[in-house]
This record gives C-alpha cells, sequence and structure tokens, in this order.
C-alpha cells in the first residue's frame, strides 16, 4: 500500500477496518451464546425471537452484545489506523461513529433495556474507537 494515492489509501484502510470490524462483531453475536447461554427455549435467530426473548434476558445476557459492539470497533479503528498513512483521529473517530450508527440502528430494530442502550451507546463506540487508533501509532496519535 505504500505506492497508493495518500487519499487511496486511507478509504481502503477504512473498508479494511470496517469489514474486519465487522467480522469481529458478527463473530461474537454468532457464537458469544456459546459462553451465556440464552435463556431456554428462546430462538436468537430471528428479529421476532429476540424481541420475543427480551423481557427474558437478565444483565448477564447482554456482555456478548457489548463485547461485539465494543471490541468490533476497537478492531475497526486499529486496522485503519495501522494502514492508514495519517488522519488517524479522524479515522478512528469515525469508525466509531459508524459502528455507533449500526448500534442505533440496531436498537431501533430490537430495542433492548435502557440501561444497557446508554451502557452501550456511551462506553462502547467512540471509546473503543478512539483506544484502537490509539493502539495502532501509539505518540503519532
Amino acid at each position: 500500500m505504500e505506492r497508493l494515492h495518500p487519499s487511496i489509501r486511507i478509504v481502503l484502510a477504512i473498508l479494511a477496518g470496517m469489514l474486519s470490524g465487522g467480522m469481529l462483531n458478527l463473530f461474537i453475536v454468532n457464537f458469544g451464546h456459546m459462553l451465556i447461554p440464552p435463556p431456554a427455549g428462546v430462538d436468537l435467530t430471528t428479529t421476532e425471537g429476540l424481541l420475543a426473548a427480551m423481557p427474558m434476558m437478565e444483565p448477564r445476557h447482554f456482555l456478548m452484545p457489548w463485547l461485539a459492539h465494543a471490541l468490533g470497533t476497537l478492531l475497526s479503528a486499529f486496522v485503519a489506523c495501522r494502514l492508514a498513512n495519517n488522519h488517524f483521529r479522524r479515522i478512528s473517530i469515525g469508525l466509531g461513529v459508524w459502528n455507533m450508527v449500526g448500534g442505533l440502528l440496531m436498537i431501533i430494530a430490537v430495542p433492548g433495556p435502557l440501561w444497557f442502550t446508554l451502557i452501550d451507546i456511551v462506553l462502547a463506540y467512540l471509546p473503543f474507537g478512539w483506544l484502537g487508533g490509539r493502539l495502532a501509532v501509539g505518540k503519532e496519535f
């Protein structure tokens, strides 16, 4: 990527970050139930099943979705900032906002408890986007 025009390099870095973070998010969401099983008889494979299960969910059931959001954002910012050649803060915060928009759309589709929504929006996206960028570039950030 060294020979690419700086703008093209940044775009490709952001796309790589979005893809890698999205894949990690999806992996944790799809397999997190193996570590923390859902309530008995719950179908989490459909939106309707998830909506029906929401009243039965305990706080521990929200750990894996939160980790998916936080770690997916962290990885997206980390990868993008490692591959980009500048604009690290803008990239990392931009990817935090990008992931937050996805989280807000999920909240609209499948509303959860207010406490989880607040923790998710406030603590998962922008802080972990910033942290991913900081970990990627260190003092240059």
